[in-house]
């Protein structure tokens, strides 16, 4: 059985999975609760938990640090992925605090490293950092004088050593100080596991060699959302399996709470927000780690997004599991301090939504660039020459090039594709697009495709499938009904076996393009004695056949690609059923599972991030709109990185049709949310249609993208779909999703 969403992790390769098993099984047999239970309730001014030995031996605290300073230089993502499952346990002691300090020293110019990195390595001594405002300072001879007070240090209050932020110049730096040279007073902290402590300096001399040089405040503000945002991430992980499994156990009303909507959603959104923090830090941790000029606003991104999340999440925990969830004896306001306390050691939402705004004004892009295998190579030089006799074609040879070579859909079996795997299909679509080759617009024939090739005969292989890809026939999907929506099982739509074929009588709606189309994808009821999900048959139609009539609706845009079919008395032959007779339901379910990954990308059609900054650059923003486009960038990036890890996922192998539920959810809502924001910040203007005007283009995305999160599976399906599927909550009484 797939493991649910709350189990997978950050990482992506096999190393980094199997490390998050390991330190997960560990912290589960190693951090008791009742270890938890105990420093929740302990009034001793012990400096190490009783597992910090076996914490210490699994050898974690020196995975980030360069080899060269005494560490394995495996990175910050390898460290995340060791946080995110330790986070799980909210482990008190002075771990994480200790290992964000051996980063940051690690990653400075100074000797003073040489002096404290292997305390910090072997565990013996502990760090902590400031992350506040910067302390005075005054020169003095071979260094400085630091006089100030630094509150909320985490870790602080058994810390051995002290990095503290001044001012050198014009610059933040920061400082290495012993704990016996500044006064150290223990702060009521909101999270009850791991204290945090007032530092006060009084004139205390810092010799030149003890600041970090090299390390701007960027770059520890950096540093220290990846380290911070990976336990919080931990922490998210495990709001949503505690709620998720809750929610599958607790009865109320005679059946599960999770299947109530209203908790099933809760806890979907819960995922979501999970699947959307991992992408952003593991982008931010990829980044510093691989040097890119923009890590630091890859951090930014993850700023933004993960703190909030996780306290959110753990909000939501405590919502779904009622008044046992306010009790002090269970363990969610644990969790919920902890995110708080992350939360506010991060700054306030609105700086760090700011900084993402004022840098992506200023032009600063962040693209999400797959690093292939190296296997990559070899099939990019093969496909590149294939595709060169292409280039100088009309566009009518290259159209039927395109179809024969098996181009189009190069993930089909061969003749019609190219039975390409992942990574082929990746190169594929790099090379087509580099060479400049404009590809047939199938619209539905995309999908059709999919189901004829699947399941048709060859004849309707032959002469279906490969005319679509050649882009010469035009294809609608005739499954909604008016009575039934989203729930398509639900259709009463009948064909009858007559002599030689079926009779089809119903009406069909919400069909996209049905006025162009040459044929249609047609699900009807064939047996109507058998349950729901069975006696339905997938016919495919001819839309020129008596019986057939289209009648455009007028949608609330003012024009007409939804459509009316009503079928009476149709006549579809026997040789257009695809596959077997009352056998339809699997047949959709291959045309479902094309729509549902298509429509995860965003849709240029529809408000994206780059109508967000056309419109926000070189206007007077006010600090209100400046906070919104940073979190609406934010967003944008979130999406575009589950996007990568979905394909990421599918080059090892791993099942991403849930995750591709996630990317669709979330990716039409930001089109929403972005046209939203324009017409709402030109006030009266954008109230009418200026040709040329920014207005004139945000209405029209504003009424049209009103549909994006209807059509393909609403909102609420979708909800259904991830909560159930991804999380394995119990399927709604009468639901079907």
């Amino acid at each position: 059985m797939a493991k649910n969403t709350y189990e997978l992790g950050l990482g992506l390769t096999e190393e980094h999975r199997a490390l998050a098993d390991s330190v997960r099984a560990f912290a589960e047999h190693t951090i008791t609760s009742d270890h938890v239970r105990s420093a929740v309730e302990s009034t001793s001014e012990e400096k190490f938990p009783p597992f910090w030995d076996a914490l210490v031996g699994q050898d974690l605290l020196g995975l980030h640090v360069p080899e060269d300073k005494g560490g394995h230089g495996a990175g910050l993502l390898t460290l995340a992925v060791a946080l995110e499952a330790l986070g799980r346990t909210a482990a008190p002691g002075p771990f994480v605090p200790t290992a964000l300090s051996a980063a940051l020293v690690a990653a400075a110019d100074s000797k003073v490293g040489i002096e404290v990195m292997p305390g910090l390595l072997d565990g013996s001594h502990t760090a902590a950092v400031a992350l506040g405002r910067p302390l005075d300072v005054s020169a003095d001879e071979g260094g400085y004088r630091v006089t100030g007070v630094a509150d909320a240090v985490l870790g602080g209050e058994h810390a051995d050593i002290l990095l503290l932020p001044i001012t050198v110049g014009d610059d933040i730096r920061w400082a290495v100080v012993d704990s016996a040279d500044v006064t150290v007073t223990v702060q009521d902290s909101i999270d009850v596991l791991r204290g945090s402590a007032r530092i006060t300096a009084d004139a205390v001399h810092v010799g030149a060699d003890r600041i970090l040089d090299g390390l701007s405040e960027q770059r520890v503000r950096s540093v220290a959302t990846v380290v911070l945002g990976a336990e919080a991430i931990g922490v998210m992980s495990w709001c949503v399996s505690t709620a998720s499994e809750y929610a599958k156990t607790r009865v109320q009303f005679g059946r599960p709470i999770g299947q109530f909507q209203g908790v099933k959603h809760k806890c979907a959104h819960m995922g979501i927000a999970l699947e959307k923090a991992r992408a952003v830090l593991w982008d931010a941790a990829s980044a510093l780690d691989n040097g890119d000029d923009t890590a630091d606003f890859a951090a930014d991104i993850a700023a933004v997004v993960v703190p909030d999340a996780a306290v959110q999440c753990a909000q939501d925990c405590i919502q779904v599991h009622g008044g046992i969830g306010f009790t002090w004896e269970h363990d969610a306001h644990l969790f919920y301090r902890r995110a708080l306390a992350i939360r506010g050691l991060l700054g306030t939402r609105e700086e760090r939504a700011t900084r993402v705004a004022d840098q992506s004004l200023a032009g600063t892009a962040r693209t999400s660039e797959l690093e292939l295998p190296d296997e990559a190579e070899a099939i990019r030089t093969e496909v590149r020459a294939e595709l060169a006799p292409l280039v100088g074609l009309d566009e009518d040879d290259q159209l039927i090039a395109l179809g024969d070579g098996g181009w189009v859909q190069p993930h089909l079996p061969k003749p019609y594709g190219r039975s390409a795997s992942p990574l082929e299909q990746i190169v594929i679509a790099q090379e087509i697009k580099a060479a400049g080759i404009p590809m047939p617009q199938l619209l539905m024939g995309g999908w059709a495709v999919q189901a004829v090739v699947a399941h048709g005969t060859d004849a309707q292989k032959r002469d279906l499938a490969v005319p679509t890809l050649r882009g010469d026939l035009v294809w609608c999907q005739l499954f909604s009904e008016p009575g039934a929506g989203s729930d398509l099982a639900s259709l009463t739509t009948k064909a009858e076996k007559v002599d030689g074929g079926w009779t089809v009588t119903g009406q069909k709606i919400w069909t996209t393009v049905a006025q162009f189309s040459d044929w249609a994808m047609l699900i009807a009821r064939t047996d109507p004695s058998r349950p729901k999900h069975e006696g339905i048959t997938y016919f495919v139609l001819d839309m020129s056949t008596p019986g057939v009539t289209v009648r455009p609706l007028r949608e609330m845009t003012g024009s007409a690609l939804f459509n009316e079919v009503f079928l009476d008395d149709v006549f579809i032959p026997d040789e257009n059923v695809v596959g077997n007779v009352n056998d339809g339901w699997n047949v959709a379910r291959t045309t479902l599972a094309g729509e549902r990954v298509a429509l995860s990308q965003k849709m240029e059609a529809y408000a994206t991030d780059k109508d967000l900054l056309q419109f926000a650059r070189g206007r007077d923003l006010g600090p209100l709109a400046r906070f919104r486009v940073g979190e609406l960038v934010a967003e944008s990036q979130a999406i575009d990185l589950i996007g990568a890890r979905i394909v990421l996922k599918q080059l090892s192998g791993a099942d991403v049709s849930i995750t591709s539920s996630v990317g669709k959810l979330l990716g039409m809502g930001l089109g929403q949310s972005i046209a939203e924001f324009v017409v709402a910040e030109l006030g009266a203007a954008g109230a009418v249609s200026i040709p040329g005007e920014p207005s004139d283009k945000a209405m029209e995305q504003l009424i049209a993208g009103r549909a994006t999160t209807i059509y393909g599976g609403t909102t609420e399906v979708q909800l259904n779909v991830i909560g159930e599927r991804m999380l394995g909550l119990p399927r709604d009484a009468q639901g079907v999703s």
